[in-house]
């Protein structure tokens, strides 16, 4: 097992390397002057100059990218040019509110999904087995934008009860933060629900039809002990691995959720970040998604690795 996780730690430097370069090329191709965002569009030619010049931009594209990747080795994200702050101290700022409705989504997500997921495949071929897998189909084509638009209108615009904008005031109570979190969290949630429904279905249909649950039920076992004790324990290694991808996608997805709810985290200083052509800031972000990416799959194959000790992740079982 050592073994294998060294190897995992060692092909996460590759998949970072190309996320790091895709990045730096890709911010270059954003249109718009980083300089002449900064000064803003009434300064002269010579101020966006020495603007540019300060900020490195004047150099050659082969030697701004070496002298970052050469910062990124040494730890220093650089500073941002629209807050002229280190983006690592602002990215730290921001981590924890993304994933104060990050991680309750998902948590959200698994609990509602195990339920419906598990009373589907109960009442299999059913009206109600029918209604809740079209809803997670639906559940997970549904773009996460026009969800978000959706709820502000519904229950902010038109009913009135819950706030929109902001993650509310820790002073006023925490009943005010819970209140700004319920549409974001609801949001977030919404995929990784229909997801988690889908593959438990599936896992407890495979199960209540082995021999080992037919073999319980002939020593007259009780059948709600039997799905919710035994059957339900073959859906926890897919789960497991679902778990990882779904919770890497909404520290991601959060993006656009944030930007809907004005949510002050990684998502919104990333938005702006694009608005102000803040390369610096960009790359970072970007960077830190991309190692909470591979660090959380990382995680969930050792986790697998614990549960199911046959598998072999070097190749084959």
């Amino acid at each position: 097992m050592l073994k294998t996780i060294l190897i995992r730690c060692l092909q996460i430097i590759p998949s970072l390397f190309v996320v790091v370069t895709l990045t730096f090329v890709l911010t270059r191709m954003i249109p718009g002057d980083p300089a002449r965002a900064v000064l803003g569009p009434q300064a002269s030619v010579e101020d966006v100059e020495k603007m540019r010049e300060t900020m490195g931009l004047n150099q050659p594209l082969a030697a701004q990218y070496k002298d970052y990747m050469i910062n990124i080795v040494k730890g220093d994200f650089g500073t941002s040019y629209s807050y002229n702050q280190p983006v690592f101290s602002l990215i730290a700022r921001r981590i924890p509110s993304t994933l104060l409705i990050a991680l309750p989504a998902v948590l959200i997500a698994l609990i509602a999904g195990m339920l419906v997921g598990v009373t589907s495949a109960v009442h299999q071929g059913t009206l109600f087995d029918y209604v809740f897998m079209i809803l997670a189909l639906v559940g997970v084509s549904m773009p996460i934008f026009w969800l978000g638009l959706m709820l502000v209108l519904m229950f902010s615009v038109n009913l009135g009860w819950l706030p929109v904008l902001g993650m509310g005031d820790i002073s006023k109570g925490l009943g005010d933060v819970i209140r700004h979190m319920i549409l974001p969290c609801f949001c977030l949630a919404t995929i990784p629900t229909a997801t988690f429904s889908r593959i438990t279905r599936s896992s407890i249909l495979e199960s209540i039809h082995g021999d080992s649950i037919r073999a319980l039920r002939a020593r007259g076992i009780k059948e709600s002990l039997v799905i919710w004790k035994y059957a339900l324990k073959s859906a926890f290694p897919p789960l497991i691995t679902v778990l990882g991808l779904q919770l890497a996608g909404c520290f991601a997805g959060a993006i656009l959720t944030e930007t809907i709810f004005s949510w002050p985290g990684m998502g919104t200083l990333i938005v702006g970040a694009i608005d102000n052509r803040d390369y610096v800031l960009i790359q970072g972000a970007v960077l830190v998604i991309a190692l909470a990416f591979v660090m959380i799959n990382m995680f969930v194959d050792v986790i697998y690795m614990i549960i199911n000790p046959n598998v072999n992740y070097e190749g084959g079982n």
